[in-house]
């Protein structure tokens, strides 16, 4: 019993109406087959009445239904991605402080023909495995160990590719006594600090400064249902209203999706997903994904590396400019 509802799809309300039309097809399907009637017209018509019933719902997604896409269960995971779009991949362990934070895993890989260091948040499947990765949210030894993996990739000339995906950092009273703030603060200082090529993709939930301790690169792209956002939603109506219940009202308030940011010039592509999102189809998914940071490899390639650090440090640094409008 647990086994089949393991294999169910997990529905989030706007999809209800294409699992029944879904439904309702097969169940068509199966009486014809039953009785011997040919109906394969009328499965075509309602097939293509599906597709675009599903083009029409993910092409006008409110804030709040982007954010539920972004914390799909099912979405793909670092881990996911990187066993797509790597030919080799060598995972690496510890922040040589004794810890090894399962929460942000990284290691060496290749990535067509260019080795590269990629790192990345890493969510769990089901209750248990959150648990055992924290939910994706990294402890100081996880921002330690991937700033340790970041300078393995300077010293040796290799990219630096991640992956972000967390609703923000460990927030527990040890991680805080071990030093979260100056963890993050001090990979915000050094990624700055690189000579080789830094690419960050925003893959589901990217979240406060956890998100930014492996977010400062050269080249930010985020998936087209992907959020990325100073504080997640219901922190965000907690500090400013005291009440959770107005997640909603913030989601939208924040500015926190692709198409906004782009515009915003918080980030530099938006990455197309399959129509569904990229659950629907994961390895369509790590195609975009792949050609997309092979393209702009070869870009950033082209650059001496004090050209690269420069254009870095200017591209953070007019984020948040402000003009007034002439009365």
């Amino acid at each position: 019993m647990a086994t089949t509802q393991e294999r169910k799809p997990l529905l989030l309300d706007f999809e209800k109406p294409l699992a029944e039309l879904a439904s309702r097809i097969e169940q068509i399907r199966k009486l014809a087959e039953e009785n011997g009637v040919d109906v394969t017209n009328q499965i075509h018509q309602l097939e293509a009445r599906a597709m675009q019933l599903r083009e029409e719902i993910f092409s006008s997604l409110s804030p709040t239904q982007r954010l539920q896409v972004a914390r799909h269960p099912r979405r793909p995971s670092t881990l996911d991605y990187i066993q797509a779009i790597t030919d080799e991949w060598i995972e690496l362990h510890g922040d040589r402080c004794g810890s090894d934070d399962p929460a942000l895993v990284g290691g060496v890989a290749r990535l067509l023909n260019q080795s590269v260091v990629i790192l990345g948040h890493q969510k769990g499947r089901d209750t248990k495995d959150n648990i055992a990765r924290n939910f994706g949210m990294a402890s100081p030894g996880g921002y330690r160990k991937a700033l340790r993996l970041m300078e393995h990739a300077n010293k040796f000339g290799m990219p630096i590719v991640t992956f972000i995906d967390t609703p923000g950092a460990l927030p527990t009273v040890i991680a805080e006594r071990q030093g979260q703030g100056e963890a993050i603060a001090y990979n915000l200082r050094e990624m700055f600090s690189f000579d080789v090529p830094i690419i960050c993709t925003v893959i589901g939930e990217g979240g406060s400064g956890g998100a930014l301790g492996i977010g400062i690169g050269d080249r930010v792209m985020m998936f087209e249902h992907s959020v990325y956002t100073v504080a997640t939603p219901e922190a965000c109506a907690a500090i400013l209203w005291k009440d959770a219940g107005k997640a909603p009202q913030a989601t939208a308030a924040l500015k926190i999706i692709s198409h906004d940011l782009k515009n915003l010039g918080i980030i530099d592509q938006i990455l197309a997903e399959p129509i569904g999102g990229a659950h629907s189809d994961p390895l369509q998914a790590a195609r975009t994904l792949k050609t997309a940071l092979l393209e702009n490899l070869e870009i950033l390639n082209g650059f001496t590396n004090e050209e690269r650090k420069e254009m870095r440090y200017q591209r953070f640094r007019k984020m948040g400019i402000l003009t007034e409008a002439e009365q």
